[in-house]
Protein backbone atom coordinates (compact mmCIF):
# COMPACT_ATOMS: atom_id res chain seq x y z
CA UNK A 1 0.00 0.00 0.00
CA UNK A 2 2.84 2.38 0.84
CA UNK A 3 4.43 1.68 -2.55
CA UNK A 4 1.18 2.45 -4.36
CA UNK A 5 0.85 5.72 -2.47
CA UNK A 6 4.40 6.69 -3.35
CA UNK A 7 3.79 5.98 -7.03
CA UNK A 8 0.54 7.92 -6.93
CA UNK A 9 2.30 10.95 -5.44
CA UNK A 10 5.15 11.00 -7.95
CA UNK A 11 5.26 12.44 -11.45
CA UNK A 12 8.40 12.22 -13.54
CA UNK A 13 8.94 14.84 -16.25
CA UNK A 14 11.51 15.16 -19.01
CA UNK A 15 12.56 18.55 -20.42
CA UNK A 16 11.50 19.23 -24.00
CA UNK A 17 11.96 22.03 -26.48
CA UNK A 18 8.83 24.12 -26.80
CA UNK A 19 7.89 24.55 -30.42
CA UNK A 20 5.04 24.19 -32.86
CA UNK A 21 2.02 21.91 -32.84
CA UNK A 22 4.05 19.41 -34.82
CA UNK A 23 6.51 19.17 -31.94
CA UNK A 24 3.62 18.50 -29.56
CA UNK A 25 2.28 15.80 -31.88
CA UNK A 26 5.72 14.23 -31.97
CA UNK A 27 5.72 14.05 -28.15
CA UNK A 28 2.30 12.36 -28.17
CA UNK A 29 3.37 9.86 -30.80
CA UNK A 30 6.19 8.92 -28.45
CA UNK A 31 3.64 8.00 -25.76
CA UNK A 32 4.08 11.16 -23.68
CA UNK A 33 1.98 14.28 -23.07
CA UNK A 34 3.28 17.86 -23.47
CA UNK A 35 3.22 19.82 -20.22
CA UNK A 36 4.32 23.15 -18.77
CA UNK A 37 5.62 23.76 -15.25
CA UNK A 38 5.44 27.22 -13.68
CA UNK A 39 5.16 28.97 -10.32
CA UNK A 40 7.30 29.49 -7.20
CA UNK A 41 8.98 32.50 -8.81
CA UNK A 42 10.77 30.37 -11.39
CA UNK A 43 10.65 30.49 -15.17
CA UNK A 44 8.17 28.30 -16.99
CA UNK A 45 9.58 25.01 -18.19
CA UNK A 46 8.31 22.85 -21.04
CA UNK A 47 8.35 19.15 -20.28
CA UNK A 48 6.77 15.86 -21.28
CA UNK A 49 5.09 13.49 -18.82
CA UNK A 50 3.69 9.98 -18.72
CA UNK A 51 -0.10 10.14 -19.24
CA UNK A 52 -0.59 7.06 -17.06
CA UNK A 53 0.96 8.82 -14.07
CA UNK A 54 -1.18 11.90 -14.69
CA UNK A 55 -4.35 9.80 -14.98
CA UNK A 56 -3.48 8.00 -11.75
CA UNK A 57 -3.25 11.34 -9.95
CA UNK A 58 -6.46 12.75 -11.46
CA UNK A 59 -8.40 9.60 -10.55
CA UNK A 60 -7.07 9.46 -7.00
CA UNK A 61 -9.18 10.36 -3.98
CA UNK A 62 -7.88 13.93 -3.92
CA UNK A 63 -8.04 14.31 -7.71
CA UNK A 64 -6.56 17.48 -9.17
CA UNK A 65 -6.02 18.83 -5.63
CA UNK A 66 -3.36 16.20 -5.03
CA UNK A 67 0.01 17.59 -4.00
CA UNK A 68 2.70 15.30 -5.43
CA UNK A 69 6.45 15.15 -5.98
CA UNK A 70 7.52 16.33 -9.42
CA UNK A 71 10.98 15.34 -10.64
CA UNK A 72 12.80 17.02 -13.54
CA UNK A 73 16.44 16.10 -14.25
CA UNK A 74 16.83 14.77 -10.73
CA UNK A 75 15.42 17.92 -9.11
CA UNK A 76 12.35 17.29 -6.96
CA UNK A 77 9.65 19.80 -6.07
CA UNK A 78 6.06 19.76 -4.85
CA UNK A 79 3.49 20.40 -7.54
CA UNK A 80 -0.19 20.25 -8.46
CA UNK A 81 -2.12 19.79 -11.69
CA UNK A 82 -3.92 23.07 -12.38
CA UNK A 83 -5.24 22.43 -15.89
CA UNK A 84 -5.54 19.56 -18.34
CA UNK A 85 -7.03 19.01 -21.78
CA UNK A 86 -8.55 15.89 -23.32
CA UNK A 87 -8.93 14.98 -26.98
CA UNK A 88 -12.72 15.24 -27.53
CA UNK A 89 -13.16 12.04 -29.57
CA UNK A 90 -10.61 9.55 -28.26
CA UNK A 91 -10.52 11.00 -24.74
CA UNK A 92 -6.73 10.94 -24.53
CA UNK A 93 -4.77 13.61 -22.67
CA UNK A 94 -3.50 16.43 -24.87
CA UNK A 95 -1.76 18.86 -22.52
CA UNK A 96 -1.06 19.38 -18.81
CA UNK A 97 -0.35 22.53 -16.78
CA UNK A 98 1.64 21.96 -13.59
CA UNK A 99 2.28 24.44 -10.80
CA UNK A 100 5.16 24.35 -8.33
CA UNK A 101 3.87 24.47 -4.77
CA UNK A 102 5.50 25.98 -1.69
CA UNK A 103 4.22 23.99 1.26
CA UNK A 104 4.44 27.02 3.59
CA UNK A 105 2.35 29.30 1.34
CA UNK A 106 -1.44 29.25 1.21
CA UNK A 107 -3.21 28.67 -2.06
CA UNK A 108 -6.75 28.70 -3.39
CA UNK A 109 -8.44 25.53 -4.57
CA UNK A 110 -11.95 24.24 -5.22
CA UNK A 111 -13.03 21.42 -2.93
CA UNK A 112 -16.03 19.15 -3.60
CA UNK A 113 -19.04 19.23 -1.24
CA UNK A 114 -20.19 15.77 -0.15
CA UNK A 115 -23.73 15.41 1.23
CA UNK A 116 -24.07 12.90 4.06
CA UNK A 117 -27.11 11.50 5.85
CA UNK A 118 -30.66 10.85 4.67
CA UNK A 119 -32.79 13.96 4.51
CA UNK A 120 -36.03 14.06 6.49
CA UNK A 121 -37.56 15.91 3.57
CA UNK A 122 -36.89 12.88 1.38
CA UNK A 123 -37.52 10.11 3.88
CA UNK A 124 -40.62 11.51 5.60
CA UNK A 125 -42.03 14.11 3.19
CA UNK A 126 -41.40 12.39 -0.12
CA UNK A 127 -39.33 15.21 -1.57
CA UNK A 128 -36.28 15.15 -3.81
CA UNK A 129 -32.84 16.31 -2.74
CA UNK A 130 -31.38 18.90 -5.13
CA UNK A 131 -27.74 19.88 -4.77
CA UNK A 132 -27.19 23.35 -6.20
CA UNK A 133 -23.48 23.85 -5.42
CA UNK A 134 -21.10 20.92 -5.75
CA UNK A 135 -17.85 22.59 -4.74
CA UNK A 136 -16.58 25.52 -2.74
CA UNK A 137 -13.45 27.66 -3.06
CA UNK A 138 -11.15 27.63 -0.06
CA UNK A 139 -7.78 29.03 0.93
CA UNK A 140 -5.35 26.97 2.99
CA UNK A 141 -1.88 25.49 3.12
CA UNK A 142 -1.21 22.72 0.58
CA UNK A 143 -0.96 20.13 3.34
CA UNK A 144 -4.39 21.08 4.70
CA UNK A 145 -6.38 20.70 1.47
CA UNK A 146 -9.32 18.41 2.29
CA UNK A 147 -10.46 15.65 -0.05
CA UNK A 148 -14.00 16.95 0.40
CA UNK A 149 -16.16 18.96 2.77
CA UNK A 150 -19.08 17.01 4.22
CA UNK A 151 -22.48 18.59 4.82
CA UNK A 152 -25.04 16.71 6.94
CA UNK A 153 -28.53 16.92 5.43
CA UNK A 154 -30.34 14.62 7.89
CA UNK A 155 -32.59 17.40 9.25
CA UNK A 156 -33.20 19.11 5.91
CA UNK A 157 -36.95 19.52 5.18
CA UNK A 158 -39.17 21.46 2.78
CA UNK A 159 -38.73 25.21 3.01
CA UNK A 160 -35.17 25.02 4.35
CA UNK A 161 -32.07 25.83 2.31
CA UNK A 162 -28.59 24.86 3.46
CA UNK A 163 -25.99 27.41 2.37
CA UNK A 164 -22.22 27.71 2.27
CA UNK A 165 -22.40 29.30 5.72
CA UNK A 166 -23.77 25.97 7.02
CA UNK A 167 -20.63 24.05 6.05
CA UNK A 168 -18.52 22.85 8.99
CA UNK A 169 -15.90 25.38 10.10
CA UNK A 170 -12.16 24.76 10.34
CA UNK A 171 -9.34 26.91 11.67
CA UNK A 172 -7.07 25.65 8.90
CA UNK A 173 -9.40 26.43 6.02
CA UNK A 174 -10.86 29.77 4.95
CA UNK A 175 -13.94 29.52 2.77
CA UNK A 176 -13.92 32.13 -0.01
CA UNK A 177 -17.25 31.33 -1.66
CA UNK A 178 -20.17 33.64 -0.82
CA UNK A 179 -21.64 32.37 2.48
CA UNK A 180 -25.18 32.99 1.17
CA UNK A 181 -24.64 30.70 -1.80
CA UNK A 182 -27.31 27.91 -1.64
CA UNK A 183 -25.90 24.40 -1.50
CA UNK A 184 -28.88 22.06 -1.20
CA UNK A 185 -32.65 22.05 -0.65
CA UNK A 186 -35.69 19.83 -1.04
CA UNK A 187 -37.91 20.07 -4.10
CA UNK A 188 -41.02 18.29 -5.31
CA UNK A 189 -42.15 17.29 -8.77
CA UNK A 190 -45.75 18.32 -9.45
CA UNK A 191 -47.60 15.31 -10.76
CA UNK A 192 -50.10 15.73 -13.58
CA UNK A 193 -53.66 15.06 -12.44
CA UNK A 194 -55.12 11.92 -14.03
CA UNK A 195 -58.84 12.38 -14.82
CA UNK A 196 -61.17 9.94 -13.02
CA UNK A 197 -63.77 7.79 -14.79
CA UNK A 198 -66.58 10.02 -13.48
CA UNK A 199 -64.83 13.14 -14.77
CA UNK A 200 -64.33 11.57 -18.18
CA UNK A 201 -68.02 10.50 -18.28
CA UNK A 202 -69.10 13.99 -17.23
CA UNK A 203 -67.02 15.57 -19.97
CA UNK A 204 -68.44 13.15 -22.53
CA UNK A 205 -72.00 13.97 -21.44
CA UNK A 206 -71.34 17.68 -21.56
CA UNK A 207 -69.62 17.53 -24.96
CA UNK A 208 -72.82 17.75 -27.12
CA UNK A 209 -73.97 20.83 -25.23
CA UNK A 210 -71.66 23.14 -27.16
CA UNK A 211 -72.81 22.04 -30.65
CA UNK A 212 -76.45 22.34 -29.55
CA UNK A 213 -75.93 25.92 -28.45
CA UNK A 214 -74.18 26.72 -31.69
CA UNK A 215 -76.96 25.06 -33.66
CA UNK A 216 -79.63 26.92 -31.74
CA UNK A 217 -77.88 30.20 -32.34
CA UNK A 218 -77.70 29.40 -36.04
CA UNK A 219 -81.39 28.63 -36.19
CA UNK A 220 -82.22 31.89 -34.45
CA UNK A 221 -80.02 33.72 -36.93
CA UNK A 222 -81.78 32.01 -39.81
CA UNK A 223 -85.14 32.89 -38.29
CA UNK A 224 -84.15 36.49 -38.02
CA UNK A 225 -83.07 36.38 -41.61
CA UNK A 226 -86.46 34.93 -42.65
CA UNK A 227 -88.33 37.67 -40.86
CA UNK A 228 -86.19 40.30 -42.46
CA UNK A 229 -86.67 38.87 -45.99
CA UNK A 230 -90.02 40.55 -46.74
CA UNK A 231 -88.49 43.94 -46.17
CA UNK A 232 -86.55 43.64 -49.45
CA UNK A 233 -89.62 43.64 -51.74
CA UNK A 234 -91.02 46.64 -49.84
CA UNK A 235 -87.84 48.54 -50.70
CA UNK A 236 -88.24 47.54 -54.37
CA UNK A 237 -91.88 48.77 -54.38
CA UNK A 238 -90.75 52.13 -53.03
CA UNK A 239 -88.33 52.39 -55.92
Amino acid sequence: MATATAEQNLLEAQPRTAGTKNDARRVRRGGKVPAVIYGAGKAALSVSVDPRQVTRILHSQTGHNTVFDLTVDGERTKAMIVDWQYEPIKGSLLHIDLKRIAMDQKLRVNVPIELVGESAGVKQQGGILEQIAREVEVECLPGDIPNQIELNVSELVFGVVLRVSDLPKSDKIKVLTDPDQPVVHIITIKEEEVPTADAVAGEAAAAPAEPEVMKKGKQEAEGEGAEAAPEKPEKKEKK
